[in-house]
């Protein structure tokens, strides 16, 4: 996988529809955050699992942005998230989860306090490239207290264990650690299943493993 499946997921909508219309029997809706570095897949996975055509801000890169976003291991990456990604899932008739997936670049990480209000929990998604990348995101979940799992976006390269990638991102034995390929919608669902089996292991252990794709 390159970088460039970070700026665009394959559209499994009809052509021309934009999505699913929200059903009249919806009452309940759930936010979840998509968090990570700059080009690490956000904008990919929101469109990968979203049942309608995702809302994106993304621009044209321009020569603006040298010196200030690092492009460095994401040269292929011509497009950037300058404020969230948007996208939606029915869990069933009455319940609703809203995908926002939060822009990677320093200059923008002002936006995130406001993503993360209201949200039940998040998904942190690494590049074992730039595990780095990863510490801002974990840090403001930790400040927030906010539940959250670590997703590592498989591209191309080496494929250290997922043990040694706990270890480097020092996270406890509670918080799940996946892979993933934010390209595919099932890949995407399975992460997501794992963020929800987790918050229901938090308020109730009894009932995690009732919850099914």
């Amino acid at each position: 996988m390159d970088s460039n499946s970070s700026d665009r997921a394959a559209d499994h909508r009809p052509a021309g529809a934009a999505g699913l219309p929200l059903r009249r029997t919806a009452r309940d809706a759930s936010k979840i955050v998509i968090v990570g570095g700059f080009g690490v897949g956000k904008t990919t996975m929101v469109g990968s699992i979203s049942e309608i055509r995702p809302l994106s801000t993304e621009e044209i890169m321009t020569r603006a942005g040298i010196g200030i976003d690092d492009p460095s291991r994401v040269e292929n990456k011509t497009t950037t998230t300058v404020a969230f990604d948007f996208g939606r899932i029915s869990l069933d008739e009455q319940r609703v989860l809203y995908l926002f997936g939060a822009p990677g670049q320093e200059r923008f990480w002002f936006l995130w306090d406001q993503l993360f209000s209201g949200s039940l929990g998040a998904v942190v998604l690494a590049d074992t490239r730039r595990l780095k990348d990863c510490f801002y995101s974990l840090d403001r979940l930790e400040h927030h207290k906010m539940p959250f799992v670590v997703a590592v976006n498989r591209f191309d390269g080496p494929r250290p264990p997922l043990d040694r990638i706990r270890d480097a991102l020092s996270l406890g034995d509670g918080v799940p650690l996946v892979e993933c390929d934010a390209r595919s919608r099932e890949s995407c669902k399975s992460v997501l299943i794992t963020l929800v089996r987790h918050l229901t292991r938090l308020h109730d252990p009894s009932l995690a493993q009732e919850v099914t794709p």
